[in-house]
């Protein structure tokens, strides 16, 4: 089926109260029939639910539509994007191992990787830039993962993914991707070799700025019994659970099986019965939302790359950008509603547009129905020093916009006085 029918009835069949909308089940456990059932299910032998913090069957219902949607094997959701980042390395690197990426990144995910895995004793390599032969000749043998975003925020870079993915599986290492920026609507990681495609929910996909939530979606084409040295934990008996060999008895998707009965049953980050709910809403309709949002990024650009207070544009659908050709490779012809400009006038100027907004909302999301706008170098990346915002791609005069589904003349008016009160505060 295609992706608009797919987001709509994937994973779902009624229950004997043939309810159309898929129904909440509000509930912290699942009465067992016996102990022969309980066991059947501890073990993993029999499918179904026990306890909610591993799963739950709304939850499940949003984990196989996502799954159905990127062309994967098996997805696991939790409470939010950030918890998606986490789970997904640490369910492949301990002390000792090292985990490749590249510098244009999500602020908080930069921040994870540069102190946080650090104390656990990971050490990050951050390539200094995105090219995929700089990624490469970081790889050794404790290399455990390379991640990267398909789509940078808020740098607005495209990687090129099928490089990428071919030379970390030349050198036996996986790569997660996070496709939040560009959804399974514009861009499919797993068919350009993609193993791991990690999802904010919290922005296109819920696309109302009312839920968090968070999406790792496993494409089950890893070799990992070809790798006993890096990944024996993935074919050795798990002491976290019942002894599990995952390669062996979950062939079919080993990565998330680890992920939940390790990473999610230990942890708690559990996505809401509720939240799932409400991300399976926004899920219908992303396919009709993703062209609004497209088209008026596009006249915004325009307008933008117009205007005498705007020193520089980035966005994907300009041919100027430096991204465009892998953009027009990888996404075709749809264009990520996501854009940065610098204002005249460097960092106060930014700040200036910043506060001076009265429809655009000032706040750190994306991909929300109201336009959002935030300057990356005082929120977003606050906490990088200089140098670390120069490779992430962050100027200080840097302001990122988030188009919604308003009206773009409406848009315009706002940018227009708020780089009118910009310029009056850098003059």
């Amino acid at each position: 089926m295609h992706d608009e029918t797919l987001a709509i009835h994937a994973g779902y069949a009624p229950d004997g109260t043939r309810a159309v909308a898929v129904p909440i089940y509000q509930t912290v456990a699942h009465d067992f029939v016996d102990a022969e059932h309980a066991a059947g299910i501890m073990d993993l032998e029999t499918p179904g639910f026990h306890y909610n913090r591993i799963n739950n069957p709304t939850v499940d219902v949003l984990e196989r539509r996502l799954t159905a949607l990127e062309g994967g094997a098996a997805a696991m959701a939790v409470s939010s994007g950030a918890a998606a980042v986490s789970m997904s390395v640490l369910n492949l690197l301990g002390a000792g191992d090292n985990l490749v990426t590249v510098p244009q990144l999500y602020g908080a995910t930069y921040t994870y990787f540069a102190h946080v895995l650090p104390r656990l004793g990971i050490e990050t390599r951050f390539a200094p830039n995105d090219d995929p032969g700089s990624i490469a000749g970081l790889i050794d043998e404790r290399t455990k993962a390379v991640f990267c975003e398909t789509v940078g925020n808020p740098a607005g870079n495209v990687i090129d993914l099928a490089a990428v993915t071919s030379l970390a599986h030349e050198r036996g290492v996986p790569v997660i991707t996070d496709n939040t920026v560009a959804t399974p609507f514009l861009l499919k990681p797993i068919r350009h070799g993609a193993d791991v495609v990690i999802h904010s929910l919290t922005k296109f996909i819920g696309g109302h700025g009312t839920t968090m939530g968070g999406m790792i979606i496993d494409a089950g084409t890893f070799p990992w019994t070809q790798h006993p040295d890096r990944f024996g934990f993935m074919i050795e008996p798990e002491p976290a659970f019942h002894g599990v060999q995952y390669a062996s008895q979950f062939p079919d998707a080993p990565y998330i099986t680890r992920c939940r009965t390790v990473g999610l049953r230990n942890t708690g980050c559990s996505l809401s019965p509720f939240n799932a709910f409400l991300h399976l809403q926004g899920l219908e309709t992303l396919a009709v939302r993703l062209p609004r949002h497209e088209a008026n990024a596009r006249v915004i650009a325009e307008y933008l790359g117009s205007d005498p207070r705007v020193s520089w544009v980035s966005f994907l659908g300009r041919p100027d950008n430096p991204y465009h050709e892998l953009a027009r490779h990888y996404l075709g012809e749809r264009i990520p509603s996501i854009m940065t400009f610098g204002v005249r006038g460097g960092r106060e100027a930014g700040i200036a547009v910043f506060d001076s907004v009265r429809l655009f909302k000032r706040l750190l999301n994306m991909g929300d129905a109201k336009s959002l706008i935030t300057h990356p170098a005082s929120t977003t990346h606050r906490q990088l020093r200089p140098k670390e915002l120069e490779l992430a791609g962050v100027s200080p005069d840097m302001v990122r916009l988030s188009i919604g589904l308003e009206h773009p003349d409406d848009l315009i008016e706002d940018l227009d006085q708020a780089l009118s009160a910009a310029t009056t505060v850098s003059a």
